[in-house]
């Protein structure tokens, strides 16, 4: 096992550089989740630390050691790809020994090893399958396999689960927490999934075109997002926005009302200076709104849509040109009217900059 540091990681295809400087610190045995949009550079990241792609500046350690210069067969990791990449004409206790028959490991440590990985996995009774004829669950378990019998320093899962189905994403992903505590290994897991983000990880990295924004544990990213992109990044559904403008300073802090209803006001605390008349940006969070009457401030939208979910629903509502995904108990959403007033509270309430900087 073994901890993982970067330190201005930069990556250029020819003059245009896609990874700008990347700092990271990885403990020993830690679960790290690379999150983004597409094209963020995530799975660049994660080729670079494999030795998959060249770094132009800057430097990679594993274990303490450099590994700039090492090749990917050297370093000691294992990596699990989207497309399982098992060789279809062998079987399964071929496709897990083969890489070590070909790098000359001796036969009996091949046999332990495939042994320990099949029995960590439960797939004893498929050794003597092929690809072909197994489940794309049992496909990814041999290809997480293949990267057990290596017994690396460091894991490396790029979206190993978006090719399975809702039902078997859930149970992959409990398998693999599972396996993160039995092996006690170091992983690096790719992601656009939030929900495997936030229940995998002990720290997300945020990447945006090329640029890490924040690094922490899933709860403190999701309570204390460092500005409006990680706010919105990070939580399923999505943070609301509303565009809304500074009426008063204060020395606790400003009132602000919303640009769609400028009736609508809320007080917040806030310790930055910002002018009166200042665009800003109020974030809160679907299950963050209140009952009416039970907040700071009320607003009414009319609903669009609504998803009943047994113990929730979403309401999707609009409130003049701007959207809202509002949470409600089910309970509490009958379904009947094309309105519904909901409360704002302060205290659950994030406030933006008009760069996205987070104000509170």
């Amino acid at each position: 096992m073994a901890g993982l540091t970067l330190t201005n990681v930069i990556k250029r295809f020819g003059t245009h550089e896609v990874i700008h400087g990347a700092n990271l610190q990885v403990a020993d045995g830690e679960f790290v989740v690379f999150v983004g949009p597409s094209g963020c550079g995530k799975s660049t990241l994660l080729r670079m630390i494999a030795g998959l792609e060249d770094i132009s500046d800057g430097t990679i350690e594993i274990g303490g050691t450099t590994v700039n210069d090492v090749e990917a067969s050297e370093r000691r990791i294992a990596m699990v790809f989207q497309s399982y990449a098992l060789y279809p004409h062998m079987t399964v206790r071929r496709n897990l020994s083969f890489g070590l028959q070909m790098s000359g490991n001796p036969q009996q440590d091949t046999e332990r090893r495939v042994a320990h990985a099949a029995n960590i996995l439960q797939i004893n009774d498929l050794m003597d399958r092929r690809p072909g004829q197994i489940s794309g669950g049992q496909r990814q378990r041999v290809a997480i396999g293949r990267a057990i019998v290596r017994e690396p320093q460091v894991f490396l899962f790029d979206e190993p689960l978006s090719n399975l189905d809702a039902e078997l994403r859930v149970q992959m992903r409990v398998e693999i927490s599972r396996l993160h505590k039995q092996l006690g290994t170091t992983m690096i897991y790719v992601t656009h999934d939030q929900t495997e983000a936030m229940t995998l990880a002990d720290k997300i990295v945020v990447l945006r075109a090329g640029r890490i924004e924040q690094v922490g544990a899933p709860l403190d990213l999701y309570d204390n997002p460092a500005n409006q992109f990680v706010a919105g990044f990070v939580g399923s559904p999505k943070m609301n926005f509303l565009k809304a403008k500074v009426e008063q300073r204060r020395e606790s802090g400003v009132t602000i009302s919303l640009v769609a209803d400028p009736d609508v006001k809320l007080t917040l605390p806030l310790s930055s200076a910002i002018p009166e008349g200042s665009q800003v940006t109020l974030g809160i969070r679907p299950e963050h709104f209140l009952d009416a009457g039970a907040g700071d401030a009320d607003l009414t939208g009319r609903i669009d849509v609504a998803e009943h979910l047994g113990h929730t629903s979403y309401v999707y509502a609009t409130l003049a040109d701007e959207s809202l995904i509002i949470e409600r108990p089910e309970s509490r959403h009958a379904g009947q009217s094309d309105r519904l007033t909901i409360g704002l509270s302060a205290a659950r309430s994030f406030l933006f900059d008009a760069q996205g900087n987070r104000l509170r």
